[in-house]
């Protein structure tokens, strides 16, 4: 496949989750082919070997492709269980009295140990306690640091080391465990571009995480609990990029909540031109059958009617029977999307007023002026990403090509909205920028001779966020 090839036909990117079904180079190159455009390893699963393994087969398609691959180390986070019943499980009813407690001893009908102190620290009388993906409720009425005496709301039967959640509050823990700090070790050194970064609560969490992570990776904020929806604002801010995880999210709310949550979230990343990544369910059936329902085909057509940077595949890709027809089937529904006239109209509703810099003045108007003259590409000249991350945040109806020396950046905006990215030697002078950018525009089946494209770029180069130059340039 040749590079030109290589450019999508859509805005909307596709990342797709390695796993069991999907750990060999040549199954990785038919994802690759059938429109992934990066590559999630998810480190709740497999060791940090197969995680190499799979990042050198990434590699190895990224150098013979020409084309930069992102790729994100999606880490565990902390998991809060129950211990252990005598018998394995009990039966519940609603309005039982049951009790958590610290105690290792086997539990039965009316106990069962929960090894969190952190959990019983955060309590209040009130709050819920959703065991097994919420099937179980039950409803804190006292409470103290090593007890909770609560009543069940709903829910059969619970069984061993079923899963906690707390909706109700902010829990004192970390979201790097000790087996996150190695992971995330193992991921920096292997050389991922995005770290992502499961259980965020509070900003605090981000600040803790680049502490640790620094200029080696980017971060994506998983928002996955309320509290974080609550500080969703500071925290977008704070991350490189933010996930709507919507199997927690779906488990700590309302199911009615989850839409308008979801919306929320990809309206403040635009807001803060960072990119945003809408997650999980998305293809839930093709699992195990070759198509997936109409459901599931309008569920990820409306993330992207929103404008989300980019949708996922997990289970459906890492240890599904049909991980290449997953993916192959969720780049036709992209592209289909984006190929209906109301798509346009649905982002231009959307479309965030440019802040009040330079720099977003000269971005938002290479998007009117591409509109205008009818340009086929925005190309963008970038150090860190910032000038291509204005472009991305305008939502334009051509893509952006982002030419960037950096390999490190040209990977990291492959994740944005619209953005073909090349890695391409300096430039001394501002008409040698404009003669590279169209030479690559067509090359790489952009734009064809006689066509236009808008350029921008900040002079002096390797000025960081000086985007002030904006040229129209024919191919």
């Amino acid at each position: 496949m040749t590079v030109s090839a290589l450019h999508r036909e859509r805005q909307t990117k596709i990342i797709a989750t390695l796993g069991p079904a999907s750990s060999t180079p040549e199954r990785i190159r038919a994802l690759f082919d059938a429109g992934a455009d990066m590559f999630r390893l998810n480190f709740s699963h497999g060791t940090a070997d197969d995680h190499r393994a799979r990042l050198q087969m990434i590699r190895a398609i990224e150098s013979e492709t020409g084309r930069p691959i992102p790729v994100v180390a999606d880490l565990q986070g902390p998991k809060l269980r129950v211990g252990t019943f005598a018998r394995g499980r009990i039966d519940l009813r609603a309005g039982q009295k049951f009790r958590f407690d610290r105690n290792a001893t086997p539990g039965d009908e009316t106990r069962v140990c929960l090894p969190h102190a952190e959990i019983f620290a955060a309590l209040t009388p009130g709050c819920e306690i959703l065991c097994d993906d919420g099937k179980v409720r039950l409803r804190v009425e006292t409470c103290g640091p090593d007890f909770a005496d609560t009543v069940v709301v709903a829910g059969t039967a619970l069984s061993d080391r079923k899963g906690v959640n707390v909706p109700d509050v902010v829990l004192p823990l970390s979201p790097l465990t000790d087996k996150d700090r190695a992971d995330l070790a193992a991921a920096l050194d292997m050389g991922v571009d995005w770290i992502a970064l499961s259980f965020v609560q509070r900003p605090e969490d981000i600040t803790a995480a680049r502490a640790i992570i620094g200029a080696r990776a980017a971060i994506i904020a998983k928002l996955e609990k309320p509290a974080a929806v609550k500080n969703v604002q500071a925290i977008v801010e704070l991350a490189d990029a933010v996930m709507v995880a919507r199997g927690d999210l779906g488990v700590e709310m309302p199911p009615e909540d989850v839409p308008r949550t979801q919306k929320l979230i990809v309206r403040e990343a635009r807001r803060a031109g960072k990119p945003v990544i809408v997650a999980t369910q998305m293809l839930e059936s093709m699992i195990t059958s070759p198509t997936p329902t109409r459901a599931e085909a309008s569920d990820v057509a409306t993330a992207v009617y929103d404008g989300a940077d980019a949708v996922m595949l997990s289970a459906e890709s890492a240890s599904g029977d049909y991980p290449v027809d997953a993916v192959a089937m969720m780049n036709r529904i992209a592209t289909h999307t984006q190929n209906d006239p109301f798509y346009h109209t649905s982002l231009a509703a959307q479309h965030q007023p440019a802040q009040h810099t330079a720099a977003d003045a000269i971005t938002a108007a290479a998007r009117q002026v591409a509109e205008t003259v009818g340009a086929v590409a925005i190309a963008t000249y970038t150090t860190s990403g910032s000038t291509t991350l204005r472009a991305a945040r305008e939502r334009p109806d051509v893509p952006i090509l982002c030419l960037t020396s950096k390999l490190e950046t040209a990977r990291r905006m492959m994740l944005s909205f619209g953005v073909h990215a090349v890695c391409t030697a300096d430039v001394a002078t501002f008409s040698e920028m404009v003669d590279k950018a169209t030479a690559i525009a067509a090359r790489d089946g952009l734009a064809k001779p006689g066509q236009s494209i808008v350029v921008t770029a900040g002079v002096p180069f390797g000025t960081p966020g000086a985007t002030n130059v904006l040229r129209l340039a024919v191919v």
